[in-house]
């Protein structure tokens, strides 16, 4: 019996693999959470950049709508941050880094005013949604994996609106401009 008792005490002494892994996976949950806090700051400065190169008033309104619920999304990041406990703040994200590199590569690479610097505009956009669609789809399942219900709660609201502002391109897209791209005459 001696030996029972001082098994359960040492097993008690020491951390379950459980808490380990939880404590790994919300380190990595946490790092995540800094990489897209810092990608969203960065694509609220480089909107406005896409707004004024777009010839498409749908596209102009797309996009300044999105930007709009960007700055949102930085604020509900900071609020998922203060949901875990966690101070907010960021760490560069290499992902969006080279997406808003790219997007601002393809701006200089169409001509000013025309229909295929619209599509190159929506094209860089649809790339940046998409990795945020991955990348909240990604934090949302963690939060619910690590029990933090309320930061589940609000990573589902921007990926909702990450999804919605990605169909909204391909709208605007399907609808008119790729067709008048292709109409375009060099």
């Amino acid at each position: 019996m001696a030996t029972t008792t001082k098994s359960k005490k040492a097993a008690a002494n020491t951390p379950s693999r459980t808490s380990e892994a939880e404590s790994a996976l919300k380190e990595l949950f946490v790092d995540e959470l800094k990489d897209i806090y810092w990608a969203e700051k960065h694509l609220a400065t480089a909107l406005p950049k896409m707004i004024k190169g777009a010839t498409s008033e749908d596209l102009k309104q797309t996009i300044t709508a999105h930007l709009e619920e960007t700055k949102n999304q930085v604020t509900r990041l900071e609020s998922v941050f203060a949901s875990i406990g966690e101070k907010a703040s960021a760490k560069k994200c290499l992902a969006m880094e080279g997406l808003l590199a790219e997007a601002t590569e393809l701006l200089g690479d169409t001509d000013k005013g025309t229909e295929v610097r619209d599509v190159a505009i929506i094209s860089a956009a649809q790339k940046v949604e998409h990795y945020e669609i991955a990348s909240y789809g990604t934090l949302r399942t963690l939060a619910g994996t690590l029990g933090y219900s309320e930061a589940q709660s609000l990573l589902d609201e921007t990926l909702a609106e990450e999804k919605n502002a990605d169909s909204l391109l391909t709208q605007v897209a399907e609808n008119y401009v790729n067709e008048a791209a292709a109409a375009e005459v060099e």
